[in-house]
Formats: structure tokens, C-alpha cells, sequence
């Protein structure tokens, strides 16, 4: 192929790709099924890693490749981003349309009614019809700089149909569904879930790591043209359908009224009806018409006034809590949950709310018997507000911290002292099993491919693993006995265990599960003992000197190995011939064996993962801010404060063909 057709065909697939990432998340409505785009998809980024001179910023493929940006940058709005006027009440709606008609004299007025994202604002920037700057709200005059996360949003066009010169204001936010698995992911592992859905949009858009843009699966709304007018649109209806021609995902729901009170009737159809929609609204957003007819009414310095939110009620109801029970998640976290008279909320009878964590009802001074006040999170996830403490009758009993998991009996604690999450401290505790089998079969532990949640759940309820190193004590025939086996699932996970043995000690401390240990950290250990009864024998300083280990995080290392069911584990896999040592010199076999790198701006071939995972095979070390430790700065395009700090610290600072010159150096 020649340089010339790689060009028109990758022109054609990128256009190609977008229109079915329009059709698919915008029009809901795909016309070919994944397996097919993911084919085309392959395609680009094949011809793309052939011919890098024709990949472009607003390729497709770049979605994938996200950023970990070094800071955030602050941009001036062209345009103050104002915020809107509040009522919950039909009355404030008549207001308005009443000073609405006294200001401009004319009955005729239509009101383009659409319904309200819970999300986060934001705006972006189009030249020639390809985005190149996102930002956030801010204080509405002076935002930040968040066009990498963008880049990220599901659906959200990288270019449009047509070459415009546009800016536009939208809503990020994130899905229900998705909103629910996040919280849960994160209760598990003993973080503070979002309160809700807008929370965890905003949470994400703070993440210098783009990365979880597209992990949380971030969707955008576009809802507002800067100068509409300069593009002959005379009303805000026909802006909403000319922004969904361009290629952008516009709120489907929207209808244009000539009356108030069809506005208000709306407004009472949609709040009996929002819990039917996949993602969050919180009321209604109306508008005038009629752009000529803004310019007439002006704006305050706060809002404007052709514009109002149309807030739905808050719904929350008065109950009595019957009892408070200790619940232990899949990592050992213990959660109380509330138990409480049966309400109707948003739709559906709620008894049941997670208190989230022992704190939350000390602070709260939640206690059993009070008459308590419940509502849904976002409409999604009950909670408990508040207790009614004027209508205590003396009664009440206060809750306690669980001293035992009321699992397994065992001990408790919090693994750090700021730290919210009680956990139950025992490894072999059997609400734990099965996420510890997950652990250790994952990718960046044991890698033993074909051992999913499915089989880890039939293995464990059937009482044939209770650790992980009674994996290895698995017989084919008793595996070929499982549901949806067979002898060659059965054969494969056979040798896929005994391969597994061979894996490097970072993996199996990686796969222990060890608490606040990552496959960084355990790499660290890994190449600091030599072998695991070198870092089981260690004493808290002498764990401490790790890079990347504190006191405090030594202290729960070592107390992790202290324990009992621990060491037997440990003595079982030595058994089993599970490799336990020779992590230094298989490292100093490496290339960049002992080097440690930091990376800031675009690099020309690579993508920051792409980086870090050449990096890391070669033996080096990647971390995020440069130190006296640090022995290079590989630096590319648009670098961020990193530089200045090499610079201030003495940190030698190479480009990307300098990196590779010393790869080759060293591996010759």
C-alpha cells in the first residue's frame, strides 16, 4: 500500500468509526454489531501505527490511549457561564412567564422545555469542525482546562459534521446504572461512596488520570450554542436539532410549548415519570423561545432572565428504624445497614439503606428505634438523612463498632488510622474467598486465564477451595463434574494452574492480596527480599526502608504475614511447588534494571501507558513526580511542572528518541 492510500483510508475509516460512534450513542440506533466495528476499529489503528504521520489529534483511536495530565490549567469562558434561577413550584413558573410577558408585551411567547441533566457544566471548542479545548464550569468566568478527559466521553464528537467554528455548553454526567457499580466497587475496597450521580461525575472530572473518564463511562449532553444567531438560528429549538445534525447527543425528551401551563403540566408528567429514564434528572429547564426575545430580557450578574430551573420536590419520608446489621463485602469491608418500616420512595418500597460506615452513624447520631428521615440518593440509592431527635422517647439504644466480623468471628480493624472502613482482619474469612480468588487468578498476579467469577463461585459454594492454595489441589475429573465444564475447559485450567507456578514471587504478592499492596509495590519487595521468606521474616523498619512503604502501611504488611491462616497458605503453596523466590536476579537481568523514570507530555509513538508498560517490561521503574530518586525525565510536547523540577533537581531530561538509544544501549 502506498503512503498516499494509507491517508484516504484511514480519512475514510475515521469517518466511518465516528458515524457509527453516532449512531450507536447519540441516535441509539447502531448498524453493525461490535463485532464488526471492533474489526474496523483494529483496521485505523493498525494503518495509524504503520503510517504515525497521518495520525491526528481527533482520531478515534485516540480515545483510547488517555492522559494523565500533570495539572490543571485555568481558561477564561468567552462567555460568563451563568447559572439558573430556582423553583420547585408552579407558582414561581407563572411568575416568570408573568414578568416575561410585562417586560417584552407580547403574549406570544413559546418556551422551549427540556429536561435537566444532573451532571456537571461544561464547554467546548470546535475550529474547523475539530475539538480543541474543553472547560469546566469553575466560578463561571474562569474554568479548567479539561479537553484530555473530554476526549475520554462516550458519544461526545471529536469532530463534527460539518467545518463550524462552534462553541458549545453541555452536561457530563454519569449513567445510573454504571453510578450504582462504581459505588459498590468503591464500598468494597472502603472508600466513601458518591452521594450521587453529579458527585461522581464531578469526582471523575477531577482525576489528573483520564483514564477513569472512559472507566466510569462518562456520557455528555449538549444543550447551548455560543452566538446562535451567526449561524441564521433564530430559536433555541432549532439550535437543539442543528446541534444533533452536527454530531451531538442532545436531551430527547425536549418539547416547545406556546402556554405556561402546558409547561407545568409537563412538569408534573416528568416528575412522576423520572425514574424511568437510564440517567439522573432533577427538574425541568425552561427557556424562551425566541432568541430575539433574550436580548430584550437580558440577563443579572447571576442568571439570566429567559431562563428558570423547574426543580422537582425533594421526596423524603419519616419511618421508624428497627434494627441496624453488620454486612461484610467481598474485601473484608464491614457496612452497617439500616433496617426500617417499609416507605414508598421514587417509585418503589424501600426498607433496607446502607449506612456506608460506623462514622456515618456516629456522626449522625443514628440510633435503633429512632423515628429516622429516608429519601434516594439521587433518586437511586436510599438514605438515611437524619434521625428526628425531638421525638425520642428514651428507648433508643445507641450502635456500637462490630469488635468481631460477624462472619467469621475474627478480628477487626482499620488498616490505616484516617481511614473510615472496619474490616474484618482474617484472610480466610468466607465472605472474602471469592474476591481473594479473584485477586490471585487476574492478570497482573497469577495470570490463570479461564478462572472467572463464574467457576471461582461454583468452586467455592461447592466447598472445593477455601484458599488460594487449595487451587492447586484441584483434580481434572472432579472440575469436568462442574456445570458448563467439560474435559477441555477442565484441561486447560489444569495447565493454566501449572504454568501459574512459574509465575514471578511479584505476582504471588501480588495475588496474596497483602492490604494496601499493589503489583508496584509487591515488584519493590519482590526485588528488595528475594524470596517470600525473607519478607515473611522482615521486621516492620526493615519493611519500612521499601520504596514506596510507610511505618504504618509496614506494620499492616507485617501483620498480614503474622497471621496464622497466613502462614499456612504460604506453607501449603511451597507444597504445591508454587515458585516463592528468585525476583533479584531475574531482575537484574532486565535492561533498565534499577532505573526509575518520570514521564510528562505527548510523546511522538507512544501513549503514557504504552510508556510505562516498555518501562516496566525492561525492568525500570515509573513513578508520578520527579525526586532525587528520579533518573530520568522523559519528557515529549507541552510538558507539564515536571520540567521545571528536573531541572531544579538536577534530573537528567531525554526525549523519546534518546529513551529508545539508551534501550538499545543497554540491550546490546
Amino acid at each position: 500500500m502506498t503512503a498516499e492510500k494509507a491517508k484516504q483510508e484511514i480519512e475514510q475509516l475515521k469517518k466511518e468509526i465516528e458515524r457509527h460512534n453516532y449512531n450507536y450513542y447519540v441516535l441509539a440506533r447502531p448498524e453493525i454489531d461490535d463485532r464488526e466495528y471492533d474489526q474496523l476499529f483494529k483496521r485505523l489503528r493498525d494503518l495509524e501505527a504503520q503510517y504515525p504521520q497521518f495520525r491526528t489529534a481527533d482520531s478515534p483511536t485516540k480515545r483510547v490511549g488517555s492522559k494523565v495530565i500533570d495539572a490543571f490549567k485555568r481558561v477564561e469562558h468567552s462567555v460568563p457561564m451563568l447559572s439558573l434561577e430556582n423553583t420547585y413550584n408552579a407558582k414561581d413558573i407563572y411568575d416568570f412567564a408573568d414578568r416575561i410577558n410585562r417586560n417584552i408585551r407580547d403574549k406570544a411567547i413559546r418556551y422551549c422545555t427540556e429536561l435537566k441533566i444532573d451532571g456537571v457544566s461544561f464547554a467546548a471548542r470546535y475550529e474547523d469542525g475539530r475539538f480543541t479545548r474543553a472547560i469546566s464550569r469553575g466560578n463561571g468566568r474562569v474554568g479548567e482546562d479539561i479537553t484530555e478527559h473530554m476526549k475520554q466521553v462516550q458519544g461526545f464528537p471529536l469532530e463534527l459534521k460539518e467545518e463550524y467554528d462552534v462553541e458549545i455548553r453541555g452536561e457530563v454526567y454519569i449513567p445510573k446504572q454504571v453510578f450504582l457499580e462504581i459505588n459498590s466497587v468503591r464500598e468494597e475496597n472502603g472508600f466513601e461512596a458518591f452521594a450521587n450521580p453529579r458527585n461522581a461525575a464531578a469526582g471523575t472530572l477531577r482525576q489528573l488520570d483520564t483514564s477513569y473518564v472512559r472507566k466510569r463511562g462518562l456520557k455528555a449532553f449538549a444543550y447551548h450554542l455560543i452566538a446562535p444567531r451567526s449561524f441564521g438560528l433564530q430559536t433555541q429549538t432549532q439550535t437543539l436539532d442543528w446541534l444533533e445534525e452536527l454530531g451531538f447527543q442532545v436531551e430527547p425528551h425536549r418539547k416547545t410549548f406556546e402556554r405556561i401551563d402546558s409547561v407545568v403540566d409537563f412538569w408534573k408528567e416528568w416528575t412522576g415519570k423520572r425514574h424511568s429514564l437510564a440517567f439522573e434528572i432533577d427538574g425541568l429547564v425552561v427557556k424562551v423561545d425566541d432568541y430575539s426575545k433574550h436580548e430584550k430580557l437580558g440577563s443579572t450578574s447571576h442568571s439570566p432572565r429567559w431562563a428558570i430551573a423547574f426543580k422537582f420536590p425533594a421526596e423524603q419520608k419519616e419511618t421508624r428504624l428497627e434494627s441496624i446489621t453488620w454486612s461484610v463485602g467481598r474485601t473484608g469491608v464491614i457496612t452497617p445497614v439500616a433496617h426500617f418500616n417499609a416507605v414508598q420512595l421514587a417509585g418503589t418500597s424501600v426498607k433496607n439503606a446502607n449506612l456506608h460506615n460506623y462514622d456515618n452513624v456516629r456522626d449522625k447520631d443514628i440510633r435503633v428505634g429512632d423515628q429516622i428521615v429516608v429519601e434516594k440518593a439521587g433518586d437511586i440509592i436510599p438514605q438515611v438523612v437524619k434521625s428526628v431527635r425531638e421525638k425520642r422517647t428514651g428507648d433508643e439504644e445507641s450502635v456500637e463498632p462490630p469488635d468481631k466480623c460477624p462472619v467469621c468471628s475474627g478480628d477487626v480493624g482499620r488498616l490505616k488510622e484516617d481511614e473510615v472502613a472496619i474490616r474484618c482482619l482474617n484472610p480466610l474469612c468466607p465472605a472474602k474467598i471469592k474476591r481473594s480468588l479473584e485477586i490471585f487468578a487476574s492478570r497482573q498476579a497469577m495470570n490463570i486465564e479461564g478462572l472467572g467469577e463464574k467457576l471461582i463461585s461454583n468452586l467455592v459454594e461447592r466447598d472445593m477451595v477455601n484458599d488460594v492454595a487449595d487451587l492447586y489441589g484441584l483434580k481434572e475429573e472432579a472440575l469436568i463434574a462442574l456445570p458448563r465444564m467439560g474435559q477441555k475447559s477442565a484441561n486447560n485450567l489444569m495447565s493454566e494452574l501449572k504454568e501459574s507456578k512459574e509465575q514471578p514471587l511479584h505476582a504471588l504478592l501480588t495475588g496474596l492480596g497483602i492490604p494496601q499492596v499493589g503489583k508496584k509495590t509487591a515488584r519493590e519487595m519482590a526485588r528488595s527480599f528475594g524470596t517470600i521468606d525473607a519478607i515473611m521474616n522482615a521486621g516492620v523498619s526493615e519493611l519500612s526502608e521499601v520504596d514506596g512503604i510507610g511505618i504504618e502501611m509496614a506494620r499492616g504488611i507485617k501483620r498480614f504475614f503474622d497471621t496464622p491462616q497466613v502462614r499456612e497458605i504460604i506453607h501449603k503453596l511451597k507444597a504445591y511447588g508454587v515458585n516463592t523466590s528468585g525476583e533479584q536476579s531475574e531482575v537484574s537481568a532486565t535492561p533498565l534494571s534499577g532505573l526509575k523514570f518520570v514521564l510528562t507530555g505527548s510523546l511522538p509513538d507512544y501513549s503514557r501507558s504504552e510508556m510505562k508498560a516498555l518501562i516496566e517490561k525492561n525492568g525500570g521503574e515509573v513513578t508520578g513526580s520527579v525526586s532525587s530518586k528520579t533518573d530520568y525525565l522523559l519528557c515529549g510536547e507541552n510538558p507539564g511542572s515536571k520540567l521545571q523540577k528536573a531541572r531544579d533537581k538536577g534530573v537528567k531530561v531525554i526525549n523519546q528518541e534518546e529513551f529508545l538509544n539508551l534501550l538499545n544501549q543497554s540491550v546490546s
